[in-house]
């Protein structure tokens, strides 16, 4: 397995890169104020009309962004994959430059790229509209139809199929649970953790024939990756946005995996009905009605994902104390949900 690397001398850099974009003088458009957001890989900038998005220098193993050079090739293949189902709000690729000062698009030495997205109104993300209890069975509908639309045209072959075999799950479970141990007893119990390992492992090995119909029935496809509710605004039109484009195996998947992600958040914010409506919505829209005994299994999986690279930002320096307290807790709450899926099943 990959280890998880963080370079400080890169990080130090990328610092002061961050710390003069928050000027608004280092725009080539008018900006009155910046904000920033960090997620655990990238800080984004909120400047004016439009959005900044800068891949931090990590290697968390199944991700690698620690050199200049492959941080534009990522920016660039997020454009190429995200144009698939956000059309226009994907501008391109701009270069951070530094000379007697460091701008976007200046002068002088390329020192990071960043991708720059049309600003959206943060009101209209889907995980905002949900706590205002705005979403309803005609939005879920909607979605469901655009992912399913979205699956029907992804790309499929022999090598993206090879992608849903047993033995390459098996190697995603076991890259997560050995990415996990580090935070036992911080956000995931011992018996928690031996829980999911031994039970995922028990399905995977009673189930094998229903992951190989999948492959026969080229339902492994380029999906998107990372659907749920803060990866969808909902304005003139659906944007579904933020697909991955770090790692193919991550990326490569069974439909139903794609679709269990927002089927989980959905879970997870208290809101199963939306869950079961968009499940059965995609399965009419969809016609694949073979999934359902593995919809638990990618929910479980989704669960702990996102348990995981939770759990990861805790290692992040640039995260503060109020912070890593509320972090360990959605961490947990992550964790304990995997479980529940896996002990329904």
């Amino acid at each position: 397995m990959s280890e998880k690397i963080t370079p400080s001398n890169t990080l130090t850099d990328q610092s002061e890169i961050v710390e003069a974009l928050m000027d608004p003088q280092a725009y080539d458009e008018s900006v009155n104020e910046v904000e920033l957001v960090q997620t655990h890989v990238s800080f984004v900038l909120l400047a004016g009309d439009f959005v900044y998005k800068m891949k931090k220098a990590v290697n968390f193993g199944f991700l690698d962004y620690t050199t200049l050079e492959k941080r534009k090739y990522y920016c660039e293949k997020e454009v190429e994959l995200n144009r698939r189902l956000c059309g226009d709000m994907y501008i391109g690729v701009v270069t951070i430059n530094k000379s007697n000062r460091i701008k976007i698009k200046g002068e002088g030495e390329v020192v990071e790229y960043a991708v720059k997205m049309r600003r959206m109104p943060e009101n209209h993300m889907m995980n905002k509209l949900l706590e205002r209890g705005e979403v309803n069975e005609e939005l879920i509908d909607k979605i469901a139809e655009i992912i399913a639309q979205f699956h029907s045209r992804a790309e499929t072959n022999e090598r993206i199929s090879s992608f849903g075999s047993i033995d390459v799950i098996k190697a995603n479970w076991e890259e997560n649970f050995e990415q996990t141990r580090e935070f036992i007893n911080r956000t995931i119990s011992s018996r928690e953790f031996k829980q999911l390992r031994d039970k995922t492992k028990c399905f995977m090995a009673q189930h094998r024939h229903l992951f190989n119909q999948r492959v026969i029935n080229s339902r492994i496809r380029d999906c998107h990756g990372d659907i749920h509710t803060s990866n969808i605004f909902v304005s003139d039109r659906i944007y579904v946005f933020d697909a991955i484009e770090f790692n193919e195996r991550f990326r490569y998947s069974d439909v139903a995996a794609d679709l269990a992600f927002l089927a989980m958040d959905l879970d997870f914010k208290g809101r199963s009905d939306l869950s079961n409506l968009l499940v059965k919505r995609y399965k009419l829209y969809s016609g694949d009605w073979d999934f359902s005994e593995l919809l638990p299994f990618y929910k479980c999986y989704r669960a702990y994902v996102r348990g995981k690279v939770t759990s990861f930002m805790l290692d992040d320096a640039n995260i503060n104390s109020n912070e890593r307290l509320e972090i360990v807790q959605t961490a947990k709450q992550y964790f304990k949900l995997a479980l529940n899926y896996i002990e329904s099943k």
